[in-house]
């Protein structure tokens, strides 16, 4: 064996043992990107603030792992949800490695649907959402508004969709920024690769970095348009819903640093804020 061999055999071995080639994209992204606790209680507070009762039945659209719908009815016996999405090997992980392992009594109240978003719109529920800023690979009004229409007509008559939302002056921005993961050996890295400004188009990629100084490039691609505010309660409106609500993170200041706000984890109202350099809000609208 020659001395180039036995070196291309020892960086494949290290290869192989790597964190990174060891590691599953799906658990490493419902680690580092999903809170389920916190977008649950949101969900339930804003719908109660609004429609006075407890939501019971959910459906997530591009639910990818369906995390967030087995965790819905993980958190009460007589809540039911659908989860739909397009990508059948996402599912197919889902349910063996969330739906099976929550036990008979959740996965018999969880569906989880390979289907288009656009098409499905039974059975009724009390709250939709559309998290993660999925619904942005919908570039164009006509699309967007369509989409919007097809989740209002699967809504039972006092239903609430649900958004997420981002921006700010660095949303537009091209960097690369490494988020630690608490209790992990991984860091999570999102990556804003390219912004249109004739288009507000951004196409963007989640790496993932371990410890060893292995990594995982591009585990998740994202190719969306960025939306506003205005532009989303607008087609809202124009899709049937009947009003819309927006809900901003309160701030305050840091002890440690006069310049830096910290999130409180509190959403509020709100029709005027001040502008930040990057945010995340909520939209809910009513059908």
């Amino acid at each position: 064996m020659t001395k180039s061999s036995r070196l291309d055999k020892k960086k494949q071995k290290k290869h192989e043992t790597s964190q990174a080639n060891n590691a599953d994209r799906h658990v490493l992204y419902q680690k580092s990107v999903q809170d389920t606790d916190v977008e649950l209680t949101l969900m339930v507070e804003k719908y109660k603030a609004i429609r006075g009762k407890d939501p019971l039945s959910f459906r997530e659209d591009f639910c990818g792992t369906g995390l967030l719908s087995v965790d819905w009815c993980k958190s009460l016996d007589s809540r039911t949800a659908q989860g739909i999405d397009l990508c059948a090997e996402t599912l197919a992980w889902g349910k063996q490695h969330n739906l099976e392992p929550a036990g008979e009594q959740v996965a018999s109240r969880v569906e989880l649907k390979l289907a288009d978003v656009l098409e499905v719109s039974e059975p009724k529920v009390d709250v939709t959402c559309a998290l993660n800023f999925s619904y942005s690979i919908f570039k164009t009004r006509d699309a967007l508004c369509q989409y919007f229409e097809a989740a209002r007509k699967g809504l039972k008559d006092d239903g609430i969709f649900m958004l997420d939302i981002f921006g700010g002056p660095e949303s537009i921005d091209t960097s690369e920024e490494d988020r630690e993961v608490d209790d992990e050996t991984f860091e999570f890295v999102w990556d804003q690769d390219k912004y249109n400004p004739v288009t507000n188009e951004i196409l963007c990629h989640i790496h993932f970095k371990f410890d060893d100084g292995s990594r995982i490039e591009k585990a998740f691609t994202y190719d969306w348009r960025l939306w506003s505010i205005v532009e989303l309660n607008e087609l809202l409106l124009e899709a049937g819903f009947s009003k819309t609500h927006v809900y901003w993170e309160e701030y305050v200041d840091d002890d440690d640093d006069d310049e830096y706000l910290e999130g409180t984890g509190n959403y509020i109202e709100v029709s005027e804020v001040e502008q930040q350099e990057s945010w995340v809000s909520y939209i809910f609208a009513e059908a």
